[in-house]
């Protein structure tokens, strides 16, 4: 009983949604094939194959449900399947599924890069109407300060692989506190959150080795528990699988 009115929950809503199911899966498949084609680049059958392929649920059609309601065909089967050139389609449908997966997943503002800030009136206004769930990492850095760029260059890096965190810089300069921030006390990090500062660290780039990189920034940040769990990687994953293939 409870099988059949999941099935019959199923049939309603089949078409109205993404659907999750194998049938779902193979229809949303097929739907993507049929729009990812150059419609100027196939004969005019195999599109109509494509295009019947991508809507087996016509209900006024009996011969097409009853054709649907079979396995695929040899000729189907050989049409997704048939070279190369539908691999990489196959390949765009998966990658176009974890990005639809991801953003379901992801949750809150995203920013995926360095802002730079130039006075101090716009540091003020980044700290006090940023979001209260929202992380702020600001290097306050001058130029031609050892170990500014590298730590300049390691936020670049952090804020593509944390976007859900906003990474900021800002000369001292331009503050408009700079004899508060004197080369003795730079490169300096100081972390926000909610409108409070939750840590500060003043020459910090003293904690890394001469040499330092963006994962022992990121180190650095996570011991002290500052950085929120890293997003998977699986879609940059398939990306390079695909590109080694």
């Amino acid at each position: 009983m409870e099988e059949a009115k999941s099935q019959s929950l199923e049939e309603d809503f089949e078409g109205q949604a993404t659907h999750t199911g194998p049938k779902g899966v193979i229809n949303d498949w097929r739907k993507f094939k049929l729009e990812s084609e150059d419609r100027d680049s196939i004969p005019p059958s195999k599109k109509e194959i494509l295009r019947q392929m991508s809507s087996p649920h016509d209900r006024n059609n009996k011969d097409l449900k009853e054709r649907f309601s079979r396995k695929m065909s040899i000729q189907e089967y050989e049409l997704i399947h048939r070279d190369k050139e539908d691999e990489n389609c196959l390949r765009k449908y998966r990658r176009q599924c974890m990005q639809d997966m991801h953003q379901k997943l992801s949750f809150g503002p995203r920013y995926g890069f360095v802002y730079e800030l130039e006075t101090g009136e716009q540091f003020l206004e980044t700290i006090g109407k940023e979001q209260k769930i929202t992380t702020i990492v600001v290097h306050i850095y001058e130029d031609g300060i050892k170990g500014c760029d590298a730590l300049n260059s390691s936020f670049t890096c952090l804020a593509a692989e944390y976007p859900m965190v906003k990474f900021c810089k800002i000369k001292a300069s331009n503050t408009g506190a700079g004899d508060r921030f004197s080369s003795e006390v730079l490169p300096t990090l100081l972390v926000y959150k909610g409108g409070e500062l939750i840590s500060n660290f003043i020459s910090v780039t003293e904690q890394f080795a001469e040499e330092f990189f963006s994962g022992d920034v990121e180190s650095f940040l996570n011991e002290y528990g500052l950085l929120p769990e890293r997003e998977i990687h699986a879609l940059d994953q398939t990306n390079m699988e695909e590109d080694t293939e």
